[in-house]
């Protein structure tokens, strides 16, 4: 979800991309045509979830199996040829800035992806003991100082994905995986396989994951400092459906009002810099 003052121009094009099951479509999009939103071309293209499903492994949580969480690693395929450069977004997100300061950014070099990225994360812990034994598997990342960065939120320079064929070399990890298990999530470790150590670093208020975590696990994340542009609710309590207690509340920052977790939220006024308004939506 992009907030209506931030949608930028017709300079802008969005993409939405439904998912076909076993070649049936699912959803209600039309996906023969272009629609404009008065900001900017709508376009919507297909996902034969059938490329992938083969290759998806077990998870640690049922939703990460969904095919269209691989669905990011296709786009090279998916889009037209014509289409150099993507952000990707996943659909649990809100931006609240101007999506075109994220367009801006540089992928120097080789580089084809950029994304926030967090060092200080404990990154063995995204792949199992018989990777990290195995040194013809954990070799990828000698000579790397490879980090966490969550896909959620990436910019993609699709010319170099197709050249050197990321599409491919993920999906080999994803095989290596179904022999081996080498990991428990879903589609974020064959990313950090492939990425991990080369990727653009892009400012942290791009993607202020980890929100909708449980209070009673204690998976409630603090947040960024500095100003917040994007919004990621990556844990299983979204803000557009009922929100029960447990789960957390944005109250670590004095300039996000702690949200009311009974309600539908929507984005009412965002003012730049580090201040950021919220009004709910109350259920009726």
């Amino acid at each position: 979800m992009i907030h209506e003052g931030f949608l930028g121009n017709e300079n802008v094009r969005y993409i939405e991309a439904p998912e076909y099951r076993n070649g049936d479509q699912c959803g209600v999009l039309d996906t023969t045509s272009t629609s404009s939103n008065g900001y900017g071309p709508f376009v919507v293209y297909s996902f034969d979830d059938r490329v992938v499903k083969g290759l998806i492994s077990y998870s640690i949580r049922e939703a990460l199996e969904d095919p269209l969480n691989y669905a990011r690693i296709y786009l090279g395929d998916i889009l037209d040829q014509s289409v150099t450069r993507v952000i990707y977004l996943d659909s649990d997100i809100i931006v609240v800035d101007d999506i075109q300061k994220l367009w801006s950014v540089s992928l120097s070099g080789s580089t084809a992806i950029g994304a926030p990225v967090y060092c200080h994360a404990n990154f063995t812990k995204y792949f199992t003991e018989r990777f990290w034994s195995d040194s013809s598997l954990s070799s990828v990342f000698d000579g790397k100082k490879p980090c966490y960065f969550n896909t959620g939120v990436m910019v993609m320079d699709l010319v170099k994905w197709r050249k050197e064929d990321y599409r491919g070399r993920i999906e080999k990890w994803m095989e290596v995986q179904k022999e081996e298990r080498i990991y428990d999530l879903g589609s974020l470790p064959p990313f950090l396989l492939v990425f991990g150590g080369d990727v653009a670093q892009i400012d942290h208020r791009w993607n202020q994951h980890g929100l909708g975590g449980n209070n009673k696990v204690h998976s409630c994340r603090t947040l960024h400092p500095g100003p917040i542009s994007l919004l990621h609710w990556s844990g299983k309590g979204k803000p557009w459906a009922r929100l029960d207690t447990e789960i957390c509340d944005i109250h670590s920052r004095p300039d996000l009002p702690s949200l009311d977790q009974d309600t539908y939220w929507a984005v009412k006024k965002v003012s730049f810099g580090d201040r950021h308004h919220f009004l709910p939506r109350h259920r009726h």
